[in-house]
């Protein structure tokens, strides 16, 4: 049973198993709107009360947000992510960014050493995007796209606790980047990325922990 999750229905059980699925999939990624009550009613086949159940359920969890007058929006890929999401929405961005770094820093480290050319493919072609993203002037794009660069550093070392953890966090680091970029990006906090792939690539385990770490100082600047 999901965490903190009150008494409930079996059918909800299974219709909540069945959005999760959605979301977890990446049908549904972290900001879209899923669903209405009565799409979903005509998709599952189930009472609408059944339907209210599951998503007040994942609502109370964290990985959904009901917005009166707007819709539900998914904000995390677990409930794990959820309680996460709650619990350090409000921690000292000194804090997160010491967490950050200490992370990014080992799965670098890792991923020098275990990386595959299939990794190192990903690498290149997200950090390609992230320096679009720049580019572009877009700052909620660059954020994307420089979380998703990160999320493939952790996934290349091959460590899936870590990589679990690090996912679960994720809604953490980019409200705290998001933050910290606001709605203009600045050229002045600009970092290059370029540096932290390639003593991956190397095989650079040492460099390509200090690249990392390099990336998350203070209360992570712009490119974290």
């Amino acid at each position: 049973m999901p965490l903190n999750s009150p008494r409930r229905s079996a059918l909800a059980d299974q219709v909540i198993a069945q959005l999760r699925s959605q979301i977890t999939s990446g049908e549904w990624p972290v900001g879209s709107r899923i669903p209405t009550e009565p799409e979903l009613v005509a998709q599952l086949g189930v009472a609408r009360n059944t339907v209210r159940e599951a998503v007040r359920a994942l609502a109370h969890n964290g990985v959904l947000d009901i917005r009166q007058g707007s819709g539900t929006y998914v904000v995390a890929t677990s409930e794990l992510a959820g309680v996460m999401n709650q619990r350090f929405a409000s921690a000292d961005p000194e804090h997160v960014a010491e967490l950050r770094r200490a992370l990014e820093a080992e799965a670098a480290r890792l991923a020098a050493r275990r990386r595959t050319d299939r990794d190192l493919r990903q690498l290149e072609l997200l950090l390609g995007r992230r320096e679009e993203a720049w580019r572009s002037g877009r700052a909620e794009e660059f954020v994307e796209a420089d979380a998703t660069l990160h999320l493939a550093v952790v996934a290349a070392s091959h460590n899936e606790v870590l990589a679990e953890l690090y996912a679960d966090l994720g809604g953490v680091l980019r409200s705290f980047l998001r933050r910290d970029v606001g709605e203009e990006l600045r050229p002045e906090g600009y970092m290059d990325h370029a540096g932290l792939v390639a003593a991956i690539r190397d095989g650079d385990a040492e460099l390509a922990a200090r690249e990392a770490g390099a990336h998350s100082p203070g209360c992570l600047p712009v490119g974290g």
